[in-house]
């Protein structure tokens, strides 16, 4: 029975495209956090959605001469989709662009903040990146362009909503200096205090109506304004438990336990979002853990140089697990990491193939010759594989469970049980397999298919030979 609740999400992905190895890396990470929260006997929620309500999603359709609200269900489905061809365990999926279950939320939080006193209107002029969707002060920007999409940003001019966040910034300073707020790891933490430090500047929460082609949440009691994209995808956070429609639901779950995000998207949920849940008087997240991101044989992909790893195509090819594998293991949990086909062949031979697989198939097979079975294990975790995943270094975890299957090989190395004979061997082949059926239960997380089947197979009365588990790669 579940002893206490845990809620973690991913990020709101604008969906102008399809999924990116980006995207799927962060759904790895953050369900392998709910695998493991899981097996503590928590009742986890875990959501995502798509953030419908922005220009660059507007502008895309309008190039592929789609009406907007058509392209956005089409794109929409494709990425609730790719989460369960992923294997991501959501309990929780919400539309921005849902009027129902979406919007009253939204424009609840936005009447609250209003009631403090937080909103007010001003005309102004600002560079504005339609790829972020936020504006930049020219000293943000390198050679003129977006530090983030390396584009001109567009100047734009009009009258819009603007949030007090200078109000909270102290507030904020101290949430975050004090780990009240934690933001994983300390180098994301120091970037957020040192872009505090420089003062924090109100900002626009709202668009014209004309400007955004009327998609998005009305601003309540104006008509003539559209709430600002992070404004509204933020928001889902909590609507996607039920905030504005389910208070039991919300309550229940709400503050999350963590979000997993991008490093390009740190401030807007370690100070713009905590600011916005300030003003309105609502309980704040407890953690937000931040990741890098991937790059291709040491470059950016990116089209032009033909370097894109298609995800999608690379489950199909190698498996899902092995994927999952590679990218929780060998791409840093917080920081940039490079993919490339060579690495990921290697490591799939040496920690898969010819690790744990070789590893389960040989022992397998001793124990069919002589009839050894098992019972089910009843694991726990251990302390320095538990530290590594409550402090979200599922890396290093990962390379925990990969040494001690270098451990168990070193073992039977030494010891040599296809030599032996009776009560010698039975002991031998005994911890052996005890000792996988832990590594496995360290692995679920990670691999929950292969783990399961792993546990399963060396849980038997009578313990069978296996074929491969990772059958090894075509030259």
């Amino acid at each position: 029975m579940a002893n206490s609740t845990y809620y973690l999400t991913t990020a709101i992905p604008y969906i102008n495209a399809k999924p990116h190895l980006g995207h799927v890396l962060e759904w790895f990470q953050a369900d392998a956090i709910a695998q493991y929260q899981r097996l503590l006997g928590k009742d986890v929620a875990f959501a995502a959605g798509s953030d419908e309500n922005s220009l660059k999603n507007v502008r895309a359709a309008e190039k592929s001469g789609i009406a907007a609200q058509a392209w956005l269900d089409e794109y929409a489905e494709i990425f609730r989709q790719a989460y369960d061809f992923f294997g991501i365990s959501l309990t929780h999926f919400r539309r921005s662009s849902d009027q129902e279950l979406h919007w009253p939320g939204v424009q609840k939080l936005w009447e609250l903040c209003d009631k403090n006193g937080d909103f007010y209107k001003k005309t102004y002029k600002g560079l504005y990146c339609v790829g972020c969707e936020q504006f930049y002060t020219p000293d943000e920007l390198s050679d003129g362009k977006c530090p983030e999409h390396f584009t001109e940003p567009e100047a734009i001019e009009e009258e819009n909503y603007f949030f007090r966040l200078s109000k909270y910034e102290t507030q904020i300073k101290k949430l975050i200096e004090s780990d009240t707020l934690q933001i994983v790891s300390d180098q994301f933490k120091k970037e957020m205090l040192g872009f505090i430090t420089t003062g924090l500047e109100d900002f626009s929460v709202s668009r014209s109506t004309s400007r955004s082609r009327g998609v998005g949440v009305p601003v309540p009691n104006d008509s003539a304004q559209i709430m600002y994209v992070w404004f509204d995808a933020l928001a889902v956070y909590m609507t996607a438990i039920g905030w504005g429609i389910n208070e039991s639901e919300w309550q229940k779950y709400w503050p999350a336990d963590l979000h997993v995000i991008g490093k390009g998207i740190n401030r807007f949920h370690s100070v713009y979002w905590i600011g916005m849940l300030l003003s309105a008087g609502l309980p704040l997240p407890k953690a937000i853990s931040v990741h890098g991101y991937i790059t291709s044989d040491g470059q950016k992909m990116s089209k032009s140089l033909g370097n894109v790893i298609d995800p999608f195509q690379l489950v199909e090819t190698y498996g899902l697990e092995p994927v999952r594998f590679f990218l929780l293991k060998e791409i840093p949990s917080h920081s940039d990491g490079d993919f490339n086909y060579a690495k990921f062949r290697e490591i799939y031979t040496a920690d898969l193939a010819n690790g744990l697989g070789n590893l389960c198939s040989r022992v397998a097979k001793l124990c069919e010759k002589i009839g050894l079975g098992s019972e089910p294990s009843t694991d726990t975790f251990d302390p320095t594989y538990q530290s590594f995943m409550e402090s979200f270094q599922l890396d290093l975890a990962l390379k925990q469970v990969v040494q001690q299957i270098a451990t168990l090989d070193g073992y039977l190395s030494e010891q040599k049980p296809w030599t032996l004979s009776g009560e010698a061997q039975v002991t031998v082949l005994t911890k052996a397999v005890r000792d996988i059926q832990t590594l496995a239960f360290h692995l679920k997380p990670f691999m929950p298919v292969t783990a399961d089947s792993i546990l399963t197979h060396f849980s038997a009365p009578k313990i069978a030979a296996l074929t491969p588990l990772f059958p090894r790669l075509p030259e």
